[in-house]
Formats: C-alpha cells, structure tokens, sequence
C-alpha cells in the first residue's frame, strides 16, 4: 500500500508539472486574455478539468476529456452495434479490443480539438498585441504535441489504476479540480470580508451549506435498497446448509458520477464546434451559445435531461438483472413470493426502474446547485463547489479510492495471513 501511494503522488506530480509546461513558440506572459476566457462560463468547466492546464496553454491542455467523449460514443456503439455488443461478450479479449478502438477515436477527436484551441488561442493572445508563431509548422508540430500530451495523461491515468490506488482517469480529474479549490476559498474569503458588515458571518454559512451538500451528496453515493433473499435448505452429509436470509444491495445511484462526467463532456462539443468562442459574429456562437453559460436556463435544462438520460443508460449497462436472476437460481436463492428465473429478473428490473429515478432527479438537482450558489452572490469559482460536476467527482472518487485502499488492506492481511504458513488450531500448530 505503500509503494501504490508514492506511486500514485509520484505520477500525478508528474501530470501537475505537465500542466505548467506552455507550449514551444508560445509566451506565457502573453496568456492574460485566455486566462480571462477561461475565468467564467463552460470554459472555467473546462480549465478546472485540465487541472488550469487549458488557461496556461500546456503541452497537456485538452486534459482527459476527449477520452470521456470517446468513451461515452463507444458505449453507445456497444448498444447499437451488434460487432461490439460481441466484443462486451468475450470478456477480457474483448475488452482490451474495445479499450484499443477508445484510444483510436480519443486520437481523432484530439486532431480535430487541437488545431480549433490554437485558433482560440491566437485569438485570445491577439487581444494584448501577441500571437501564436506562424507558419504550417507550428501548427502541425502543435496539433501532434497537443494529441500526445493528452495521450500520454490518459497513459499516467492507466498506470495509476494498474499501480496506484483509485481509478486513475478520475483520479487526475480529481486533483485538476483541487488545485482550484485554494485559490476559490481564499477569493471567497477576501470577497466577503471586504463587506461592510456581516461579511465573516456569510462566509460561515456558505461553508455549512457546502458540508450539508457534501452530506447529500454522500447519501446519494451510498444509498441503497435491500433485496430479502432466501436461500434454500440443502442437506450435505449430516449437515444442513443454506436456510438463512441475505440481502441484495441496489444503489440508488448505481451509475455514480458516470452520468455527470458523460453529461459535461456532451456539454463540451457546443465549445468546440465554435472552435472554444473565437469569433463571437459565427453562426455556430450565435446558435451555442446559450448552452455555455452555466447559469442560464438552456445550459441547465439540457444538463439535467442528459444527467437523467445517462443515470437510466449507465444503469443499465453496469446492472443486469437477468444474470443476477440466473445466479440466485444457481445458488438455490430465490425472492420470498416472486418465481426464480423470468419473473425474479423483471422484479428486480422493476425495482431498479423505481430508484434509479429519484436518483436521477437528485443527482441532476445536485448537478445544477452552482446556478442556484451564484443567484445568492456566491462567486463562480466557490460556487462550482456547491454541487455541479466538481462536487459529486470529488465526493464519488474519493469514496471509491477509500474503498480500494481497504480492499487492498485486507488482501494485504490476508497475504500475510498466508505468508506466515502458520495456522493454530485446537491440536496446536499445523506447518
């Protein structure tokens, strides 16, 4: 556990400094305007998901989300398309293939993204008398840096899976969006103690609210609803087995932060289908962009039907009823009242169907706090905290790293436990 830890700092210490790298031919102090583009609206989403790699043009800039927009097509491909559904069907082959295709399409998509964020950038470098380096060169030599540095991000992400400790994609999700968290607080801190009066007073309360947000969006995580199971009484020998009554575990939210990762990165493609706002008098700006204020209403809406779309749609491709159906009716395990086999997979269908709404709704409701925050006079950069995309990853990914840090606890016990080749029992020791 800890060689996976230092491990795990060791690489994302790498990915921070990454982050800092500006690319060749590009001046830092010539990243004022970006760096104010990126200050509000979908574009501050952006930056805090490449950890301010986007705002600081680094060789890492486009971060990890083209991978999750690859993700989400593939998925999709695998409901649709009868060749990947094969693929899902022959188990780990089929999985280190569909993981190869992902990588293919991450790179298309990140051929198409880079060149449109070099736009936006000598746009925005143009406002303070800079610009990006002329030339077919630069922006070739740019494009394959751009394409690589995220490439090799997704590549820290794996080995933090493999080696380290949590998932690593939203592990390095995760630290982009603490490493706004200081800056925010203190913003937030300076902002509302300059008031006149009651300014400290506020300052306490918004920090309440952020914990009993916190506290919900902990319920949400590791909400369940039991399943009584019984299982049959089986004589083996003299003994008597089974008889006793087990509990299957529904989440309420079974999809986790999935649907809020796949829900911003479909809020995304408005961005760089106007090539990340360069020119404000486009068509496509006209058309987009209310879907890139994330306080105005279309945004909102059309996150919360894409969060709920996605909570049914990830629901169903991570639980499958008709399988935990066959494996309750192998093990002699039955619903008390419901029939094995047909009927007990649509009960469970059926149950699944009833609290994966609720949880939809609150997930999405969760998901639009921030607009709420920021209508009470919450600054932008404290109000993402209030719920939204940054809250419910750090919350989820957190509870899952804590959950693999104790299942790599107890393994590491019980290879101990087997190390030791010592095992005592009532005749004395056994070698």
């Amino acid at each position: 556990m800890k060689s996976r830890i230092l491990l795990t700092l060791l690489l994302i210490t790498i990915y921070r400094f990454l982050s800092v790298i500006t690319l060749p031919g590009i001046d830092p102090k010539s990243l004022s305007a970006l760096q104010g583009q990126t200050a509000g609206g979908l574009m501050s989403l952006l930056d805090m998901f490449s950890g301010g790699a986007f705002s600081n043009a680094s060789i890492v800039a486009l971060g990890i989300m083209p991978y999750i927009s690859a993700s989400i097509v593939i998925q999709l491909l695998a409901i649709a398309v009868p060749y990947f559904q094969k693929l899902q069907r022959e188990g780990e082959s089929g999985r280190r293939k569909i993981n190869q295709y992902t990588r293919y399409l991450t790179v298309l998509i990140l051929l198409f993204q880079a060149p449109t964020y070099l736009v936006n950038l000598n746009v925005q470098m143009r406002h303070v008398g800079a610009g990006i380096p002329g030339g077919v060169w630069f922006s070739i030599s740019s494009t394959i840096i751009l394409t690589a540095g995220s490439m090799f991000v997704l590549w820290l992400g794996e080995r933090i899976t493999d080696k380290g400790i949590g998932n690593g994609v939203s592990f390095i999700i995760m630290v982009g969006i603490l490493a706004r968290l200081p800056r925010a607080l203190s913003q937030e801190l300076v902002s509302r103690v300059s008031e006149v009066s009651g300014g400290l007073v506020m300052f306490l309360l918004e920090l309440l609210l952020l914990l009993a947000v916190i506290a919900g969006a902990i319920l949400l995580v590791q909400g369940t609803r039991r399943i009584p199971v019984q299982y049959a009484k089986q004589m083996i020998g003299n003994r008597q087995y089974g008889g006793a009554r087990q509990y299957i575990p529904l989440k309420v939210n079974a999809a986790n932060v999935m649907p809020i990762i796949f829900a911003q990165a479909i809020m995304f493609i408005p961005v760089s289908l106007m090539g990340f706002g360069s020119n404000p008098d486009s068509w496509a700006m006209k058309i987009f962009a209310p879907l890139t204020d994330i306080h105005g209403f279309w945004y909102n809406f059309v996150d919360v039907v894409l969060i709920i779309m996605f909570t049914y749609f990830y629901t169903a491709i991570t639980i499958n009823p008709k399988q935990m159906a066959e494996d309750l009716k192998r093990n002699n395990g039955f619903i008390p009242g419901i029939k094995p086999g047909r009927k007990t997979a649509e009960y469970i269908d059926e149950i699944m169907s009833r609290i994966t709404l609720p949880g939809a709704i609150f997930l999405s409701l969760v998901a639009i706090m921030p607009a709420f925050a920021n209508v009470f006079g919450i600054q932008q950069g404290f109000a993402s905290f209030f719920g939204g995309t940054s809250l419910l990853i750090l919350v989820g990914v957190v509870l899952d790293t804590l959950q693999q840090v104790e299942s790599h606890l107890l393994m590491r016990h019980y290879d101990g436990l087997l190390k030791s080749g010592r095992i005592k029992g009532r005749q004395g020791n056994a070698y």
